[in-house]
């Protein structure tokens, strides 16, 4: 685990800790303290924490203009006994949505597990962006959490998609590839 770290081959266009709309502004990481975990599990220090237990985040690109910010995943994201998903709504997008983002990718290739619960927070956070145009996707789950989410039945809320080579895209061709797809899905 300490050696999967968050995709840094942006963070010359964006860093959230130097971005004063963003719920990490003035941040600072160590390179050399771990001290998150995941399942005992040490981390790498550049995955913020955001109050869920064992799921961790990184903002990797947040563009104001047009609307999007995609965010990469790291842990088990549990709705069932921690309620990951009103932590994520309440102290990151709630954040995030009053400076006009609504179009979320998330990565999800590190998200190693998803236990669900009702839908209530998916559903208030589809009704937060939907009249702006938004959405929510959730790309290259492995092939469990995939099943997981399909299985509680938030496909009318989180779309699941895949781009197994998204990490060669600049952040604004993925968004493009995203949001086309995402248009054909909501006609």
């Amino acid at each position: 685990m300490q050696d999967i770290e968050p995709f840094y081959n942006w963070r010359h266009l964006y860093t959230a800790e130097e971005d004063e709309l963003s719920p990490f502004y003035g941040r600072e990481y160590s390179e050399f303290e771990y001290s998150n975990t995941i399942y005992n599990y040490y981390i790498h220090p550049q995955w913020d924490d955001f109050g869920a237990p064992n799921l961790y985040m990184k903002i990797l690109f947040v563009d104001y203009q047009f609307n999007y910010a995609i965010i990469e995943l790291l842990g088990e994201w549990n709705d069932a006994v921690e309620n990951n998903v009103m932590t994520l709504k309440r102290d990151i997008i709630d954040l995030m949505t009053a400076q006009g983002i609504y179009k979320f990718i998330f990565i999800g290739e590190n998200v190693l597990n998803f236990y669900s619960s009702d839908d209530c927070y998916y559903e208030e956070w589809w009704e937060d962006i939907r009249d702006e145009g938004g959405w929510i996707v959730l790309l290259n789950t492995p092939q469990q959490t995939r099943d997981e989410f399909e299985s509680a039945r938030l496909y009318n809320y989180v779309h699941l998609l895949d781009e197994p080579k998204w990490r060669t895209f600049l952040p604004q061709h993925l968004f493009n590839l995203v949001d086309n797809s995402m248009m054909k899905l909501l006609e």
